[in-house]
């Protein structure tokens, strides 16, 4: 079968790799889309450490069932919209023992610590396939990305009424703007970027603030009256970021980080006290935010069009990935049709 292999930094070829056989307990699936995402942008980059190339790239799914094996439980069906659950858990750790199997120690994601599915069919175990009902399989694609955003918005304890800052119009930003708006927060979207503040508007961002060319502080004062954002999403991943998170959010308020900072980040700690913060790491997500998301999809309000940015066969996954590297701010998911 074919499949995208990133071999080297900044080196992707097609390979034909062996097609997979279905055992117990087992689903095989066509793929159909597999969305490029900041992992797998690192990874091309060279800047991914918990990845030994070569890899197959790709965790953001969209499928059809093609066979089911034996003792796999009534209600998976031949021809069936699906997407994956790529995660792993070792069922022993302190958060798998704890139920958050999400942040399972020994975690590893299809397409990071393991081959990904960028590839024509995939073999997976039927608890890490999610039926998607008539949701297409292009569609599929976006739901693991916005899951992560839905599930930083469920580590923040997000109620209606409160102002939440998310930072970063990214794929997993818009994902935290839409299940706090759905929420009921008045949801406050932060970026470089005035075209990504523009689509938060649409996905339900209550107010935007340009970090380039406004005052953010004096902005996030006007717009809570002064009293900061009960909940600051950090979904950028840098120092910058991370600091603004900190002084922005209200005392005894909740701060969510989801991006990783490249390097140290230098904080005003005395922060932390005064404002009595928690301060909350999230990852991945869990069963009930993929379901979250595919019940928002459903609903037929997402504008999916404006998040596809480009969709690319396999031998274009080279240049796409190229071009995406040399302008990030302006990608929001980029497909490969297999």
């Amino acid at each position: 079968m074919k499949a995208v292999q990133i071999v080297n930094p900044s080196e992707m070829k097609v390979v034909e790799l062996e097609k997979p056989v279905v055992g117990a307990g087992e689903v095989l699936v066509r793929i159909k889309y597999v969305g490029f995402c900041g992992s797998d942008l690192n990874t091309f980059l060279g800047r991914n450490p918990m990845v030994k190339l070569p890899v197959v790239p790709g965790h953001e799914v969209g499928a059809v069932i093609e066979e089911i094996g034996p003792d796999v439980p009534v209600g998976f069906e031949k021809g069936m919209n699906v997407t994956l659950n790529p995660y792993t858990n070792c069922g022993k750790c302190a958060s798998c023992r704890n139920g958050r199997v999400n942040a399972c120690e020994h975690n590893e994601t299809l397409g990071v610590q393991r081959n990904g599915v960028m590839c024509e069919y995939a073999v997976l175990p039927w608890t890490k396939i999610i039926p998607a009902g008539d949701i297409s399989p292009r569609d599929c694609a976006l739901i693991e990305p916005m899951s992560v955003g839905f599930h930083a918005v469920s580590r923040g304890q997000v109620i209606d009424n409160e102002y939440v800052m998310v930072i970063g119009c990214g794929m997993i930003g818009i994902g935290a703007i839409v299940r706090a708006a759905l929420r009921g927060a008045i949801v406050i979207a932060v970026d470089l970027d005035d075209e990504k503040l523009e689509l938060a508007r649409r996905m339900g961002a209550s107010h935007t603030v340009n970090s380039k060319t406004e005052d953010v502080h004096s902005r996030i004062q006007e717009i809570t009256e002064g009293f900061g954002a009960d909940v600051v999403i950090e979904a950028v991943g840098s120092p910058v970021t991370y600091v603004m998170a900190v002084d922005e959010v209200a005392f005894s308020g909740r701060v969510v980080c989801i991006g990783y900072a490249k390097s140290e980040v230098a904080f005003q700690t005395k922060y932390f006290v005064q404002k009595e913060l928690d301060i909350r790491g999230s990852r991945n997500a869990l069963p009930a935010d993929f379901r979250a998301v595919i019940n928002y999809m459903k609903a037929g309000t997402c504008p999916v069009e404006e998040l596809i940015t480009k969709v690319a066969v396999p031998e274009d996954a080279l240049e796409a990935m190229t071009e995406w590297a040399a302008n990030p701010g302006k990608v929001f998911r980029i497909l490969v049709q297999l």
